[in-house]
């Protein structure tokens, strides 16, 4: 499960463009914590706490305990909006958790032991299908990533839902079953030197070294 990361954060009493625009000249980003059937609730954070966490990736599954006006909410990040020009955050969209309630996520894929597949280890290549996957869980045992374990891959086999580590409690968004992950593709270098290859002759195969028999002649 994900640990907690806690924000400090100060209360907005006015919502509007406005009144944003106001908190952003004070060099502050707005945000609302939305959800649970509450009422929302309107706070502004510092800047640098945003990049940080957008840096660090993984933000979507990460849970926040956020601290404003002397009540902590347990949260998700949703959206982050960017100013067109600079980049930077202009606005955060906290998701108000629930005990009890699923909350969907976006889950990242980590991909360990590259170095134990022998199909990499060949040249062949990593075919990502999934960098993150969308999913149902419950908010108290929210993954930090999944972990896909590579050791042992050979040229087109796969890695799907079934074989990712972490994945207890949790149910996929998609309709799929057992969907593709990634998969390990031969590179057209390799395809070009498969093809190149002469095809064996019907039959046994000559020892290596040696030349076939010719057959006898006919009479």
């Amino acid at each position: 499960m994900a640990n907690s990361v806690v924000i400090e954060a100060e209360t907005r009493a006015v919502a509007g463009k406005g009144a944003a625009r106001a908190t952003r000249r004070q060099g502050l980003v707005p945000a609302v914590i939305y959800g649970a059937k509450q009422p929302a609730t309107l706070l502004s954070l510092d800047p640098r706490f945003v990049m940080r966490e957008l840096i660090k990736g993984g933000w979507r599954s990460r849970l926040y305990e956020v601290n404003v006006g002397g009540e902590s909410n347990r949260v998700l990040m949703r959206e982050v909006q960017f100013h067109p020009v600079t980049d930077q955050p202009v606005h955060v969209d906290f998701q108000r958790l629930a005990a009890g309630e699923k909350v969907r996520v976006s889950v990242s894929v980590k991909f360990t032991n590259e170095l134990l597949s022998p199909g990499l280890k060949r040249g062949a290549v990593m075919n990502v299908v999934h960098h993150s996957v969308e999913c149902y869980c419950d908010p108290d045992a929210v993954p930090e990533y999944f972990i896909a374990d590579l050791t042992g891959l050979e040229v087109n086999d796969n890695v799907r839902w079934s074989n990712l580590k972490g994945t207890d409690g949790v149910k996929p968004t998609s309709i799929e079953k057992d969907f593709v992950i990634a998969s390990v593709a031969a590179t057209k270098g390799m395809e070009a030197a498969a093809s190149d290859t002469p095809a064996a002759p019907a039959g046994k195969a000559p020892a290596k070294g040696k030349a076939a028999p010719k057959p006898a002649a006919k009479k």
